[in-house]
């Protein structure tokens, strides 16, 4: 008997195949839509996730200053005896490197380039996260002589060497002659925006006594530390804290002149945003659905209005009010299930087209169209049950007079 509703139901939809469509596109919009939104939404919290992680494993960064972000002025930089002193006195740490930015202009024969130097120890290297590609990284006797020698990110090759193999090369950083001894790895853009490859690393101490003068000595901009696997960020962030307080000489009144930050906790505050975000989109793109059901509802109505005869006739033969139930109401499920059928496989290209051009990677979900899906047969189920049971309750006599 089902199978029978089955038939006769893709029999009438196929009868009158325009209005069928015009009365699920709700259902293909409102699925389409919910699949879509969560799709891109899971993409782009992976995306985050994964710039995120990749700034450094388990890398926590301190910094000069009140806040991040906020800027540094007046407020004293940290000293390199800081970086060790954070090792000998915090259990939970990994690695630390002491770290120095500076903007600065290199040349290569007749190509000049504005960038970014970033001193550091060999240390750096694992707690950062960047892989050194070709040639080799700068090593701790590098870092004891002060020796002007520098790995570059893919950028900066790119724009100073084009296709040429630049190890070996000198190029010139301000007024410092420096040999290129290696290339980093791509990274690409960070979360906030930096491109993570336009970047030059050298030994800070060659930073420090060649590029930041007299003042720089034995100043560094910001501490990286990498805590050990399963060591809780709180509680590692806490002792480093207090820590820098004593080594700053913070009296227990005064407040921090200087900020510390988990990346993980970024990742997971991040990630949380952007899944509240979509759970938002998700649910206004659902409400298409619930119209989509309102029409189905209404071209039911008018379905049963139009073959009242046809049901006169069905029930005056011995047909039972349960099976013209049945039989309008699959027709409703089928019309709905087809709309969220057509709906998933439109999501799957919209979100396959939408995910390359937001550059954010395609994350398919079982569940969500499953769910989708499902909710699209129910509201079939929900919003054609009142005609169905109106076409049972019509009188077989009344029903053969309908004109």
């Amino acid at each position: 008997m089902l199978l029978n509703a089955l038939l006769l139901a893709l029999r009438e939809i196929r009868r009158n195949l325009m209005r069928a469509f015009l009365t699920v596109l709700g259902i293909v919009i409102g699925v389409a839509a919910v699949i879509t939104m969560v799709t891109l939404g899971q993409g782009a919290t992976d995306a985050v996730t994964a710039q995120v992680a990749s700034l450094g494993s388990n890398l926590i960064i301190v910094r000069p200053g009140a806040a991040i972000g906020m800027p540094q002025g007046g407020v004293a930089r940290f000293k390199m005896s800081d970086a060790p002193a954070l090792v000998d006195r915090v259990s939970g740490i990994e690695a630390v490197a002491p770290v120095t930015n500076r903007s600065v202009s290199i040349v290569y024969q007749q190509k000049n380039w504005t960038t970014s130097v970033v001193g550091s120890t060999p240390e750096y290297f694992q707690i950062a996260n960047r892989e050194v590609l070709s040639g080799r990284a700068f090593s701790a006797a590098d870092l004891r002589s002060g020796r002007a020698v520098c790995v570059i990110g893919n950028t900066v090759r790119k724009e100073l060497f084009a296709n040429d193999d630049p190890i070996g090369a000198k190029i010139r950083v301000n007024t410092m002659s420096c040999e290129v001894i290696g290339t980093l790895a791509v990274k690409g853009q960070s979360s906030f925006g930096a491109d993570q490859d336009d970047t030059i690393l050298l030994p800070i101490t060659t930073l420090q006594r060649r590029l930041a003068g007299r003042q720089g000595t034995q100043q560094v901009g910001q501490i990286f530390v990498s805590g050990k696997d399963g060591v809780d960020g709180d509680v590692l962030v806490a002792q480093i804290s207090a820590v820098m307080r004593e080594l700053r000489n913070i009296a227990p009144n005064e407040s921090d002149d200087f900020s510390v930050m988990d990346t993980r906790q970024i990742a997971q505050a991040l990630s949380s945003t952007t899944r509240v975000m979509t759970s938002l989109l998700g649910a206004v793109a659902g409400v298409s659905l619930l119209v989509g059901g309102i029409g189905i509802m209404n071209i039911m109505l008018v379905s049963v209005t139009e073959r009242t005869r046809e049901i006169g006739i069905r029930l005056a033969i011995g047909a039972l009010p349960r099976e013209v139930l049945l039989q309008f109401l699959v027709e409703a499920v089928t019309l709905s299930s087809l709309g969220g059928l057509i709906g998933v496989l439109l999501a799957l290209l919209a979100s396959t087209v939408m995910a390359g051009a937001m550059n954010v990677p395609f994350t398919f979900d079982l569940r969500i169209n499953l769910l989708a899906f499902g909710f699209a047969a129910a509201v079939g189920v929900i919003f054609g049950f009142m005609p169905a049971r109106r076409a049972a309750q019509l009188d077989p006599i009344e029903a053969l007079r309908h004109e």
